[in-house]
C-alpha cells in the first residue's frame, strides 16, 4: 500500500490530469441469491441496490474522487451459478449511475433452489478482476445471510485464486444463519482495512447497503493526495 500511495502522490504531482482520469477503485458487488433467500427478500435486495447506488452520500462517493471508479455487480448461489447483472462500467456521472440502478431494478430471479457456495463465488469473483479496467485499487462487496455450505470453502478461494491486492469487504444479513457476522469476520472479509457492515434483516438491507458504500468511496485528502479510506500512506 506504501508504494500505491507513493505512485499516486507521484502522478498527482507530475501530471494532474492524467492522475485525474486514473481509474482509482475497481468495485465488485456480489449479492447471495441463495435458497436461504425468499422472493420478497430477493427484491429487498435488489432494490435495496438500487436505491444506495443514487443516494446522494453514494453519488458523491461516486463522483468526487480524483479519478472514475469502475463498478460490476452479480448474483450468486450454487457451485455453477453465478450471473453477471452488470459488466465492467465506469462511473463518469450520475446518469451512468442513474442507468445501473435501473436495470439492477429490472433484475427478475434466475436461480432460487441452489446452496450457498460462497468460495465459488470468490473464486468467479477473482477471475472478473483480471477483466477490471486498470485501477489504483480493488474492492469485492460480499453480500450473503448464510454460511457456505457447497465446494469449498472462503479459505481454499484464498489459497487458490489470484486475490493478491483484491481487498474484500462484507455484508451480512441477519435472520436465516446464527452467527452470521462472526462468520463474515473470520472467513470471508480480507485485506489491509477490510470491515463487515451488518443489517439485521433483508429489510434494513439497502440502509446497510449504502452505509458501506459511502464508506469504501469516501475520499479523504492529505496534503493535496486523495485516497480511498483505509489507504494512507504509511
Amino acid at each position: 500500500m506504501r508504494a500505491a500511495a507513493l505512485a499516486l502522490a507521484l502522478a498527482c504531482a507530475a501530471t494532474p490530469a492524467a492522475a485525474q482520469d486514473q481509474c482509482r477503485l475497481a468495485l465488485m458487488l456480489a449479492v447471495d441469491v441463495s435458497a436461504s433467500v425468499d422472493a420478497a427478500e430477493y427484491r429487498q435486495q435488489l432494490d435495496g441496490i438500487a436505491a444506495a447506488l443514487i443516494a446522494p452520500e453514494v453519488v458523491s462517493g461516486f463522483l468526487d474522487g480524483p479519478g472514475p471508479v469502475a463498478l460490476s455487480i452479480f448474483e450468486w448461489s450454487g457451485r455453477f451459478q453465478q450471473d453477471m447483472l452488470v459488466d465492467w462500467t465506469l462511473v463518469t456521472s450520475e446518469e451512468t449511475l442513474t442507468t445501473i440502478a435501473e436495470r439492477v431494478a429490472r433484475r427478475t430471479r434466475q436461480h432460487e433452489d441452489f446452496p450457498t457456495a460462497l468460495g465459488y463465488a470468490l473464486g468467479f469473483a477473482a477471475d472478473r478482476f483480471a477483466s477490471a479496467p486498470p485501477c489504483l485499487f480493488q474492492t469485492l462487496d460480499v453480500s450473503g445471510d448464510g454460511q457456505n455450505n457447497d465446494g469449498f470453502p472462503p479459505g481454499a478461494a484464498y489459497e487458490h485464486f489470484p486475490f493478491e491486492g483484491i481487498t474484500v469487504n462484507g455484508l451480512a444479513i441477519g435472520g436465516a444463519s446464527r452467527g452470521i457476522e462472526a462468520y463474515f469476520l473470520e472467513e470471508v472479509i480480507r485485506g489491509p482495512g477490510a470491515f463487515v457492515e451488518v443489517a439485521a434483516s433483508h429489510a434494513e438491507f439497502a440502509e446497510a447497503m449504502r452505509r458501506k458504500l459511502e464508506r469504501e468511496l469516501r475520499v479523504m485528502i492529505l496534503g493535496g493526495l486523495a485516497l480511498p479510506t483505509g489507504q494512507l500512506p504509511r
